[in-house]
């Protein structure tokens, strides 16, 4: 009996044995064990790295004599046009915008605003249509736009960890728009501003803003819910509706129905805000029934499919940056 069970013993060893000598031969044919991809280091060397692979700024852009495009502006010292580097150039940058908008700009503030709001500032001689390079195709993370941003500080200028980790409040604004497009999977907040004024702002409002219709919500802290409650409240808007804008449904005695939302009632007539932003007021004299329907929204339920993709991403990442401040 105690012969046959070390007999099974010894083949159960056996096999185990082969099964991890398996295991193990697979792993190694197959690359080894994978590990996580390195966290991207902020550093001019970090930056570097970005600049002349992922970030595709060698398109558009030199450094003095290295690279060939001339698309955008040399980011090295180069000729009569650029006698200064990037990052010495940063800092006389940084006094015209603080004399043009009469904030407190530091060329850390400049390049961050250089890289994530391109337009603000135009070199004589350029377009404005440099990429977005915080959303897709090339979808760079804060942590490497912070990292292309410590490499061009070092063009002759000062490389300043800190201030890039610590921000401002200038580059605070445009870290949260950057973190915003992540958010929404690679979304262009500045576009996304320009789609909510095509598509939302007939009946919602947004923080300094233009004023809107009567139908909708204020958006303007709308990103303090987060992405998965705004995501729903666009592509389900009956799932949840904002107390005080629930649809009416008002039914005069000729049998007419007026659909919207009741912005103002007194014992003689009632008004009734409508979709696109009309309003009827209609007498209680003629009304023969008003009900509230819980499961209507006036916000359309193919909204969504009147977006692309990308303007549905953009919008979000507009979206989620209004936390009313």
């Amino acid at each position: 009996m105690s012969n046959a069970v070390s007999k099974v013993f010894v083949f159960l060893l056996l096999v185990l044995t082969t099964f991890l000598w398996v295991g193990y031969s697979v792993t190694g044919l197959t690359g080894g064990e994978k590990k996580a991809a390195n966290v991207v280091e902020v550093s001019p060397e970090g930056g570097e790295a970005i600049y002349w692979g992922k970030g595709r700024c060698y398109t558009c852009h030199s450094m003095g004599g290295q690279g060939s495009a001339v698309r955008g502006p040399n980011h090295g010292q180069f000729g009569d046009k650029f006698p200064l580097p990037m990052g010495g150039r940063a800092v006389e940058r940084a006094k015209d915008r603080k004399d043009k908008t009469g904030q407190p700009f530091t060329a850390t503030d400049y390049l961050v605003e250089s890289l994530a709001d391109p337009g603000a500032f135009l070199v004589e001689g350029y377009k404005n249509e440099m990429a977005v390079v915080f959303a897709p195709p090339i979808s760079l993370s804060l942590d490497e736009i912070k990292a292309v941003i410590s490499y061009l500080q070092s063009q002759g200028g000062d490389v300043d960890i800190d201030a890039l980790n610590n921000p401002s409040g200038i580059s605070k604004k445009f870290y949260d728009k950057i973190q915003a497009a992540a958010a929404a999977g690679g979304g262009d907040p500045g576009h996304g501003a320009a789609v909510f004024k095509d598509t939302c702002a007939f009946c919602h409002m947004v923080k300094g803003g233009e004023k809107p219709g009567l139908a909708g919500p204020d958006l303007s802290e709308i990103g303090k819910r987060g992405i998965k409650y705004i995501s729903e409240a666009i592509l389900r808007p009956t799932k949840a509706i904002t107390k005080g804008f629930e649809t009416h449904v008002v039914t005069d005695k000729n049998g007419g129905l007026v659909t919207g939302l009741k912005t103002r009632e007194t014992p003689d007539e009632i008004d009734i805000a409508k979709v696109a932003g009309e309003v009827v007021t209609i007498r209680r004299v003629e009304i023969k029934e008003i009900t509230q329907d819980p499961t209507r929204s006036l916000m359309p339920d193919d909204l969504s499919e009147a977006m692309t993709v990308k303007d549905f991403q953009d919008v979000l990442s507009y979206m989620i940056m209004q936390k009313g401040e």
